[in-house]
């Protein structure tokens, strides 16, 4: 644990919840079906688009995307959260930790991108249906899922940098059950201002330019929507928007609150709510959310299962 300054942690110690050694077994098990219906809801998600010729669109291209990014960042955090219910040591090599930090922060704002592109592609379908095809051609699908998984990139990397090459001289314990760069920042005895400003920066515009491209979004949808003078044909596009609208909902309320809230110590706790419902719960609900709000899916599903079973 040597360093040219005096001491430097080697591993952490993630602290994880208040009071978890009390009901340690039955956290582990809620959480662990959780993570189970994750890899279920996703990985299913993925399948069945890849499966259905009916979904071949577009829209579910950026869909088995966004299964695949939620997939890929809860994955980052639920298995080393739940061997950490079941070992003495919670304790997270250093490069570990790194790693942890890098993939969930890349994915994390991948989803982001993602979400954004999605009302995007919602934009195109409701209000200008005969150009889409043209608009949103599997190129430029693909060029905006790049594009977002860039910015992930580029933000984790950035901010990951920045914040493991300060020196962490004071406590190796993490107040949080996963390696999140504020709860980090808070162990190091460098200066973390220009850390804090680059996370603040990034986590800023990253947030408000996906919100302004979502909500600008649909606000053309809903000006297009309340134009259309067949009932029948609101109801389709409300319904094709319906899952979206609140997948972003939940997710952007949830990331904004984890971020951009600066709490007290008396809100550590809760703001490690906050990231269980980002980091766990959300994965899990959106596979969910649009197999049950999704006419399309549903009509697959039942396709696959007589088709299958």
């Amino acid at each position: 644990m040597e360093s040219r300054n005096g001491t430097q942690v080697t591993e952490f110690i993630l602290l994880g919840f208040a009071g978890q050694q009390k009901c340690w077994h039955i956290l582990f098990i809620i959480f662990l079906v959780i993570y189970m219906v994750t890899l279920v809801g996703n990985i299913g998600m993925i399948l069945l688009i890849n499966i259905d010729s009916s979904l071949k669109t577009p829209m579910y291209f950026l869909l088995q995307n966004l299964a695949f990014v939620d997939l890929c960042y809860s994955s980052a955090i639920t298995p080393k959260m739940l061997q950490n219910f079941v070992d003495i040591e919670h304790s997270i090599s250093f490069i570990s930790c790194v790693v942890q930090t890098l993939v969930y922060a890349t994915f994390a704002t991948s989803d982001c991108y993602i979400l954004a592109v999605m009302a995007g592609d919602r934009y195109v379908a409701i209000c200008n249906p005969l150009h889409y095809p043209m608009v949103m051609t599997q190129r430029v699908c693909i060029q905006l899922l790049v594009g977002s998984y860039i910015m992930g990139l580029l933000n984790a990397s950035v901010n990951t940098g920045f914040t493991f090459s300060l020196n962490f001289c004071k406590s190796n314990k993490i107040n949080h059950f996963f390696c999140d760069e504020p709860p980090i920042l808070a162990l190091s005895c460098s200066s973390t201002d220009l850390s804090i400003l680059l996370l603040t920066v990034f986590v800023g515009f990253n947030l408000t330019f996906t919100v302004l491209v979502v909500i600008f979004s649909y606000i053309w949808i809903l000006t297009a929507i309340l134009k259309m003078s067949s009932a029948s044909g609101r109801k389709k596009a409300f319904s094709t928007c319906a899952s979206h609208l609140t997948a972003v909902t939940i997710f952007y309320g949830t990331l904004s609150y984890m971020y951009l809230h600066h709490g007290t110590i008396e809100s550590q706790e809760q703001e490690k709510m906050a990231s269980v419902f980002y980091g766990i719960i959300i994965p899990m609900l959106n596979p969910l959310i649009y197999s049950l709000r999704n006419q399309d899916v549903k009509v697959a599903l039942k396709g696959i299962r007589k088709k299958y079973f």
